[in-house]
């Protein structure tokens, strides 16, 4: 079997031209170096290195395999040995994570900024849950932020901020300056600028047929800021989870308004209350560093309110 000692002698030797130069670099005598890619050659059972006096050495073509696949593996280790185990406190290596699309704006930007670790190397992506859970069980991502909505039980869920459905109107519609939170009710026979995405689509159509109620949708957009955009003219109503930082304007720079949504709760059906949570597959230990996103995360997220 090779050991890691075999694998540094060869991924070294396509570095130098001689021997002597390849030995000083490890550190050893030219005559142990020679030896040592003797025993390697016994390993693989082939020559790897033409060694010649007074001409210096080269490499066969297995031997130079040999080396670029060493070199591979060395990598590779040098990783793990900077990644694990954390060292005196200090946090180390990748976080690939996710965030639900809708929920993007308002958590990626206070999430990666003011992260403390900076040897922690932070990656996102963006997607619903169709994509995102696939990629965290395939270990593509270490962790998704999300709603908490139709997650299936194979996932370990930690609440980043609690959440309810709220609406979003144009200032001057006749709904806007009710006193009272918003009904179902009050809202069926208007034109809904629904967001189109898994699962929230779902949900909203849960939300109108535990009542009874049909509602009246006038477009599908998988865009929550073209929801936004389309209620900024006057074009409909949206229905969104409450989340910090909500600005009060669509992308056009036109004036929303927000109202609260009254959903009485009944046995079996879907409520408007709801969390953001991280989620991570279940059984799997979550590293040190990801679990200080999700703490950093939580944080930020506390002090955007």
């Amino acid at each position: 079997m090779y050991s890691i000692r075999h694998l540094q002698i060869m991924a070294e030797l396509p570095e130098h031209q001689t021997l002597g130069s390849a030995a000083d670099e490890l550190r050893i005598s030219e005559s142990a170096l020679s030896q040592a890619i003797t025993a390697i050659e016994k390993l693989a059972g082939e020559t790897l290195c033409l060694r010649r006096k007074a001409h210096g050495f080269t490499l066969t073509a297995s031997g130079a395999h040999f080396s670029a696949l060493a070199r591979e593996i060395i990598a590779e280790v040098n990783e793990l040995n900077a990644t694990f185990p954390q060292q005196e406190g200090v946090l180390r290596g990748p976080v690939r994570f996710g965030c639900f699309a809708s929920l993007s704006p308002h958590l990626i930007p206070s999430t990666m900024q003011g992260f403390q670790h900076p040897q922690v190397d932070l990656s996102v992506r963006v997607g619903t849950h169709e994509s995102l859970l696939p990629q965290l069980r395939n270990a593509e991502l270490d962790v998704a932020f999300v709603y908490d909505l139709g997650l299936p039980p194979d996932l370990e869920k930690q609440v980043i901020y609690q959440t309810r459905m709220q609406v979003v109107l144009h200032p001057e519609h006749r709904l806007a300056n009710l006193e009272r939170p918003l009904e179902l009710a009050d809202l069926v026979a208007e034109p809904l600028v629904m967001y189109d995405s898994d699962p929230s689509t779902e949900h909203v159509l849960q939300l109108f047929a535990a009542q009874g109620l049909n509602p009246r949708i006038i477009a599908e957009v998988p865009q929550m800021i073209l929801v936004s955009a389309m209620v900024g003219r006057g074009l409909g109503y949206g229905l969104m989870m409450h989340r910090p930082n909500n600005a009060e304007m669509s992308l056009e720079g036109k004036p929303l308004a927000f109202r609260a949504l009254h959903i009485p709760e009944t046995p079996g059906a879907s409520t408007h209350l709801s969390a953001v949570v991280a989620i991570t597959p279940r059984g799997v230990k979550v590293p040190a560093r990801v679990q200080a996103l999700i703490e950093h995360c939580r944080v930020a997220m506390a002090d955007s309110w």
